[in-house]
């Protein structure tokens, strides 16, 4: 037995060894090994040894391989974010270019891109493709995307004159930058724009990368593409334009604000004539073939009278874009838009407001005023957001915030009265009522004590309003006055925001009253709750919408939602009796209308800073605001003035010629009165049953009326005399409000 462990514990330390043996020989082996290799290395790039110049030259030839290694890998990581964002996607055109029609199918208006690529490149004159390649890339054909050679060409120029001369980009470049990128002057745009023309380069032939160039440059004038720019500045086909044309086009690419000729015709004459020089020293053509051009410029079409209704078109547009947004019209952008605007209403709310700003503005100390006529179903008839466009862009009716004063009170009173706790009839009290430091006050500073509540909103008492944000908050079992009225206020925003009050309505004591602040296009859309029997309507400007394809995409009355009930056919119908007693016993007598019932309210701010005046009848729904973009104070104007002398005079001309509808709960008109038929459409337009209260007229009736109203139009309003206002061909009472045709 002690043996047998002798002999497995011999075997086993000699195994040990033999390992051990095996590993120490390997080591020493491969050390040897190394050594070898290391002296062979040695040998080697001792040979490479060199002094002087040439380790000099040597050193700076490795520092700028590690460098150009280094920036490579910096530059590929900044243009890769570029090759995220759509490549393909952005080959198709993407912006949006919307002819707008009126309710006839007129003409309109365009937004967006005017642009057209229906054109392919050899259908171009010849002269245009050089004049543009003269200008932009004359050794487009001959480089890879990036044009080496002319940027050095133009770092050189550059640097000569000290400044920015010549650009050295390329015109693939630009197309890279015009499809993919923005125009910021930064190194990281540069880079991503030099990557992506190589990628345009290896993905398109050169025809078809000077083909997208051509079709999606900017040209000015909401131009893009020069077949589009062709059409708008020189009224023709690209196929057709001449020399001198073409070079003005080509002349466009560099700055088309700066040389758009409808801008500044001399500079644009003389960016041509640098174009027509750039061919010559290309060598495209010779100065004898431009002489001609030169002596005799391109001549564009004069758009200084192009007149269109620019705030309506405004926001109509970002209405479209908001329909491609919630994905209801797909994904083409060239659409014709079929509105539901009426050009001769447009006329005259935009000739209403200038002349009664112009004539009594002075007096009142109010220099703006906007409105919004519309269908009770929310149709957008007329849109005027400022007396000027041209000074002004800003649409004061679709985008300014403005407190609504006592023309807020029928969201209040419907509010009251969907609660159950009131009818037009109830009695109620004008008195003092505070909630706690804050106690508001009439008009007149008094009170007149108890009477029914339609008389209470005709005569626009402001106690009674508070009193009912009490009122409904003490309905929900809450006694204390203030915490009572808090409840009652937010019933009242939850009503309004049903009713079509987009507008944050900030929360405080005097809410009530109209203190939270609205736009005029909600005002309107508000009151047509009222008018159309207690359904929302939201405002829109799209009836019919086609494709580039001319095929029907969208359609309002088969693609949006049935409208919701924001109030029950009962409620409406009370506030309808309550609201009609307003143009008639009220404070809004200057905005009756003769021979037809109308209903309203007025609405004037502390301070008088804004002036209100929201009416309706069974047809139309218009809300007219008056008052000053700074807010400063106006001369003692309410609400009863100006704006119901305004709403009046467009609203009476609106109702020419309609087959007059009720408003609901309030009596029908007389049977009897007579109506007038009115242009409402140019002579050369059909007039299809677009909508309610379209006319029915034969087309030669129209143009009699059309050659009649432009006639009107001739007619230069007369001055103030005495205490009357002459509008058009209406004369308005500044005292009564009383109207006489002249």
């Amino acid at each position: 037995m002690e043996f047998r462990k002798t002999g497995w514990a011999t075997r086993l330390k000699r195994f040990a060894l033999a390992v051990d043996s095996w590993v120490d020989a390997g080591l020493w082996g491969a050390a040897r090994r190394a050594g070898d290799t290391y002296e062979r290395i040695r040998s080697f790039t001792d040979r490479l040894t060199v002094s002087g110049g040439q380790r000099l030259a040597a050193e700076f030839a490795s520092e700028g391989l590690n460098v150009g290694i280094v920036g490579a890998f910096l530059m590929l990581s900044l243009a890769i974010p570029s090759f995220n964002e759509g490549r393909e996607e952005a080959l198709k055109n993407q912006v949006f270019a919307v002819t707008f029609l009126d309710r006839y199918g007129a003409e309109l208006g365009h937004r967006g891109a005017r642009h057209d690529d229906s054109l392919k490149l050899d259908q171009m004159p010849d002269h245009l493709i050089k004049a543009v390649l003269a200008t932009e890339d004359r050794r487009f054909y001959d480089h890879f995307g990036i044009d080496v050679l002319g940027t050095l060409r133009a770092v050189t120029v550059n640097a000569r004159a000290s400044g920015v001369v010549q650009g050295g980009s390329s015109l693939t470049q630009q197309l890279a930058k015009n499809l993919f990128l923005t125009n910021e002057r930064s190194l990281d745009r540069k880079i991503k724009e030099a990557f992506l023309a190589l990628w345009l380069e290896t993905r398109l032939t050169k025809n078809e990368i000077l083909k997208l160039y051509l079709d999606r440059a900017y040209m000015g004038g909401g131009t893009f593409g020069v077949a589009a720019a062709a059409d708008y500045y020189f009224g023709k086909s690209v196929k057709d334009v001449s020399l001198a044309e073409a070079a003005m086009l080509a002349g466009l690419f560099k700055a088309p604000t700066k040389y758009a000729p409808h801008v500044n015709l001399p500079a644009a004459r003389a960016r041509a004539n640098d174009v027509l020089n750039a061919m010559v020293d290309a060598g495209f053509m010779t100065a004898g073939q431009v002489d001609s051009a030169k002596r005799n410029p391109a001549t564009p079409v004069d758009r200084r009278r192009d007149s269109s209704p620019d705030y309506y078109l405004d926001w109509a547009f970002e209405q479209v874009k908001a329909l491609a947004d919630d994905g209801k019209i797909g994904s083409d952008r060239v659409l014709t838009v079929k509105t539901p605007h009426d050009p001769a209403i447009q006329d005259r709310a935009d000739e209403t407001i200038e002349s009664i700003l112009r004539q009594h503005g002075p007096g009142y100390r109010a220099k703006q005023a906007a409105t919004a006529i519309m269908d009770p179903d929310g149709a957008v008839r007329a849109l005027v957001g400022g007396r000027d466009y041209g000074a002004s862009q800003f649409n004061r009716a679709t985008a300014s915030l403005r407190q609504p004063g006592s023309s807020f009170k029928p969201f209040v009173y419907a509010t009251a009265l969907a609660a159950g706790l009131y009818k037009p009839n109830t009695v109620v009290t004008d008195r003092p009522v505070c909630i706690g430091n804050w106690c508001p006050n009439n008009y007149g500073r008094s009170y007149a004590g108890s009477m029914p509540l339609y008389v209470a909103l005709a005569k626009s008492i402001n106690t009674i309003p508070v009193q009912m944000s009490i009122a409904i908050g003490q309905a929900t079992g809450e006694s204390h006055v203030a915490r009572a009225a808090r409840i009652g206020r937010m019933k009242i925003i939850e009503t309004s925001r049903a009713m079509g009050l987009n507008s944050p309505l900030t929360d405080t004591v005097s809410l009530p009253i109209g203190a939270a602040e609205v736009t005029v296009i909600d005002m309107a859309a508000g009151y047509s709750v009222f008018a159309n029997g207690g359904k929302r309507a939201k405002p829109y400007a799209a009836i019919e919408i086609h494709n580039s394809q001319g095929e029907p995409i969208y359609r309002h009355d088969r693609d949006e939602p049935a409208p919701a009930q924001a109030l029950s056919t009962q409620v409406a119908q009370d506030m309808n009796f309550m609201l009609s007693k307003v143009p008639t016993e009220g404070t809004g007598r200057r905005a009756a209308l003769e021979g037809v019932v109308t209903a309203g309210k007025t609405g004037t701010t502390n301070g008088y800073k804004d002036a209100w005046y929201v009416g309706y009848s069974g047809n139309l729904v218009g809300a007219v605001w008056f008052g000053n973009d700074d807010s400063s104070e106006t001369a003692n104007m309410t609400g009863g003035s100006l704006p119901a002398m305004t709403w009046k005079e467009i609203m009476q001309f609106a109702h020419q010629g309609l087959e007059l509808k009720p408003i609901p709960g309030v009596a029908p008109p007389d049977p009897k009165t007579a109506t007038i038929a009115r242009a409402s459409a140019p002579a050369n337009a059909t007039v299809p049953a677009a909508g309610p209260g379209a006319g029915h007229m034969p087309r030669q009736s129209f143009e009699v009326l059309s050659a009649v109203g432009a006639m009107f139009k001739t007619i230069e309003p007369a001055r103030v005399a005495g205490p009357r206002i002459q509008v058009g061909i209406r004369e308005v009472s500044a005292t009564t409000g009383e109207t006489r045709i002249r």
